[in-house]
């Protein structure tokens, strides 16, 4: 019974042990990593890159843009995305405003501006975005936006 108890007691102490030094959450750190993850993308739009662009979303990503269905997986994005640079888009200037969530998931607001290669705007509004941790890295999962200029 003593070797139970002993047992009993060691696997507690563990375990205190192993959930104290496990790191707290860091949003601030997450805000930085998604702030870093949105500039590699403006590289790839700059770049007119829509692989790219496509490999920033996770596995089972998927972008929600006006006038047009939800579009989902990475062959269809690189369609979606190859058809707005062939359309004459090549900046993107997104601005985080807030992010929260945890480990898991962050969900970010902000907004965007997209320009023409001439640097002439070409639409600017909000998005929300719900960021999904994947190997390691924050990958656009849910990207829902709205312009803010008159239809």
């Amino acid at each position: 019974m003593k070797k139970v108890l002993f047992l009993a007691v060691i696997a507690t102490s563990l375990y205190a042990c192993q959930s104290a030094t496990k790191p707290a959450f860091d949003l601030g750190n997450a805000k930085k990593e998604i702030e870093a993850a949105n500039k590699e993308i403006s590289v790839f739009m700059s770049k007119g890159d829509s692989a790219g662009m496509a490999s920033a979303y996770s596995t089972d990503g998927s972008v929600m843009l006006n006038n047009m269905p939800s579009v989902k997986g990475k062959d269809q994005l690189t369609t979606v995305w190859g058809g707005f640079i062939r359309a004459g888009i090549s900046n993107i200037e997104l601005t985080t405003l807030e992010v929260w969530g945890d480990e898991n998931f962050i969900t970010e607001e902000g907004t965007f501006v997209i320009k023409s290669k001439e640097g002439a705007q070409m639409d600017k509004g909000k998005y929300l975005v719900l960021w999904k941790k994947e190997d390691g890295k924050w990958k656009l999962h849910r990207d829902i936006s709205n312009s803010d200029l008159p239809v």
